[in-house]
């Protein structure tokens, strides 16, 4: 019997019937995550529904040598929940029990399936909600937040995934169920919990998580700023912060984003902008009533200024913004979607230097992004059908990274390396630097079965002495232990 055999028939010992999957068509259900141009179709599927489920799956692949990845909701960007074709995609959406709410010590304790609005839903009676947003909140799940350590429209003030966990139950590769942090603010030792988050899964299965609650604010206005074009909506940007004001969100579309987000979802952004923000105030009343004034004079250049009158009018204002990158799908077949990020301040060059790109090349490019912490998000067009077109797409969407890494920024800054974006590593990193974080993922991990093939261009065997590494002279052996 195989190594993966051997694990079906622990799976299926362990589980009912209709949560182990082997079935071909069935299997290809899973074989992407919401980077579809990356697919593997899985060996073998599993949906636990216990932590203690997920534990003795992962103890018969470690036991098995075979290899695991761990999958939320499949919304990730980078193809960070990209199967193994040779080893097992444990899914635990079924893991979607919200365990506590517990407003008096501002805390909730979730499993991993949880959606990630959801938390905020059983926070809202108790005048809480869980701040970070992603624009897939709706779908994307808590323990697939905690492994790409995800962001949203309001992390400029409110901060990304990692500053709202304070504990969470972890499935070691190894199969040990342990847990990190802790009811503390700040537990001593080593910050395990941190090494975790953002770990793409690389380090093990998160199977329950205790989150901080925010207290709703006393007052929220929404405002709506449409200009000429990106320069004048990124000077707009950099004089609010300026100003020092942190808004919750700043958030920006090009023309070609607002088409599409028109088509999509009629949102009724001004007819002509060359570029929109959104741009929300909240705290106390008094504080959002003299911001709300400093903001309307720092947007002196906007061709139109709206300000939400009522919640109906800000989730109008929010309806495009959120639905931005499913709506490209409306204006082009396929798409790329970028994550890099640079300083505020840079956002005029960049942009137009994104512009000249387009031009260049002819691939067209739609702009939606974190304006507020400089998080872009282009969206690069083409159309898989046309010969040539992706190669020039890929392309194009490696020279905004190099933009982003040239004026000080980085290769992402919500959705992760993945396999999408793993060669683009080294542009950020030294041999040194990157020998030191497999380091950390071999003392995780010894036998390399942990999500392999993700984050780093050039694997390394756990035990070897670290080198500066060669893909094209590589052992065959190395390219599959990671």
């Amino acid at each position: 019997m195989d190594a993966l055999a051997a694990v079906t028939g622990h799976a299926r010992a362990l589980l009912p019937d209709h949560a182990v999957i082997t079935d071909r068509a069935r299997l290809r259900t899973y074989e992407c995550d919401g980077l579809a141009h990356h697919r593997v179709v899985p060996g073998l599927v599993v949906l636990p529904e216990t932590a203690k489920q997920v534990a003795a799956i992962v103890a018969a692949c470690a036991r098995h040598r075979v290899p695991f990845v761990a999958r939320g909701s499949g919304t990730g960007l980078s193809g960070g929940a990209l199967p193994h074709a040779d080893g097992v995609l444990i899914v635990t959406s079924r893991l979607r029990r919200i365990l506590a709410v517990r407003p008096a010590d501002e805390r909730a304790v979730v499993e991993p399936g949880v959606i990630n609005l959801d938390v905020t839903r059983a926070a809202a009676p108790y005048g809480y909600h869980y701040a970070p947003d992603p624009s897939s909140r709706q779908i994307c799940s808590v323990g697939g937040n905690v492994a790409e350590n995800s962001g949203g429209a309001h992390c400029l003030k409110y901060g990304f995934t990692a500053g709202h966990v304070v504990a969470a139950d972890l499935v070691t590769p190894d199969g040990t169920l342990v847990t990190l942090g802790g009811e503390a603010p700040d537990a001593p030792g080593y910050d395990l919990l941190g090494t975790v988050i953002g770990a793409e899964g690389t380090l093990g299965v998160v199977t329950s998580v205790t989150v901080r609650l925010t207290r709703d604010p006393e007052a929220v206005t929404t405002l709506l700023a449409a200009f000429p074009g990106t320069d004048a909506a990124g000077a707009a940007t950099s004089a609010i912060i300026a100003a020092g004001i942190v808004p919750a969100a700043i958030e920006m579309m090009d023309a070609l984003a607002i088409e599409a987000a028109e088509a999509a979802v009629a949102c009724g952004y001004p007819p002509g902008a060359g570029a929109v923000l959104i741009i929300e105030l909240d705290g106390p009343a008094a504080d959002v009533h003299a911001e709300l004034a400093t903001v309307t004079r720092l947007c002196a250049d906007a061709t139109e200024l709206r300000i939400a009158a009522d919640p109906a009018e800000r989730e109008l204002i929010w309806k495009g913004r959120r639905s931005a990158f499913a709506a490209v799908g409306r204006i082009s077949p396929d798409y790329i979607v970028q994550d890099g990020v640079i300083p505020r301040t840079a956002l005029p060059e960049v942009l137009r230097a994104i512009a000249s790109l387009s031009a260049d090349t002819g691939v067209r490019v739609a702009n939606v992004f974190h304006a507020g912490d400089g998080n872009l998000h282009p969206l690069v067009l083409f159309d898989a059908a046309v010969p040539g077109q992706e190669d020039r797409a890929e392309d194009v969407s490696g020279a905004i990274l190099d933009l982003c890494v040239t004026h000080g920024g980085s290769i992402t800054g919500e959705h992760g390396v993945g396999v999408d974006k793993a060669k683009y590593l080294p542009r950020m990193f030294t041999d040194a630097d990157l020998d030191t974080m497999q380091l950390l993922r071999c003392a995780f991990d010894p036998a390399g079965i942990a999500n392999p093939g993700k984050i780093f261009p050039t694997p390394r065997l756990c035990g070897e002495v670290p080198r500066k590494h060669h893909a094209a002279t590589e052992p065959p052996a190395a390219a599959e232990i990671f």
